[in-house]
């Protein structure tokens, strides 16, 4: 991490200390493209889109994989003021974003907030492989 980094890392965490004003929560996060120039930014707007799936990580996420070829997706580094949760996670890395930078990291978010992950739902399965890889083989034969 360099003073580059420091500099994103502090817009990200000014996002996160506007969101509450704009009806979020304090979370916020950029994209820096390889050239070093914000590309987008947000904030969570969880309670003010009554979206759970509003949060800024998430979104700019998509809007690079909407929105870029794939050459500049993965050289676009993401800033976010918390490390991203697993929804997230699991955005970014099919995104093809090249890099996060986080300032606190989920751990520190929990201790801090005393908010934990929610608890996983129950799941139960596999079940009826040959009539679920149906589509699977028509889609990728």
């Amino acid at each position: 991490m360099d003073q580059r980094d420091e500099q994103y890392l502090r817009r990200a965490i000014a996002l996160a200390a506007a969101a509450p004003a704009a009806g979020g929560r304090p979370f916020g996060s950029l994209l820096v493209g390889p050239d070093g120039a914000i590309l987008a930014e947000d904030h969570n707007t969880v309670p003010a889109d009554g979206d759970i799936t509003a949060h800024p990580e998430l979104k700019l996420a998509r809007w690079a994989a909407r929105e870029l070829d794939a050459s500049t997706v993965a050289g676009t580094t993401m800033y976010t003021s918390c490390e991203p949760c697993p929804m997230c996670s699991y955005a970014i890395d099919r995104s093809g974003l090249g890099r996060v930078v986080f300032a606190l990291s989920g751990d520190q978010f929990e201790a801090l907030s005393g908010v934990a992950d929610p608890k996983r739902v129950p799941r139960e399965g596999p079940a009826l492989f040959d009539e679920a890889r149906a589509p699977i083989d028509a889609f990728f034969s």
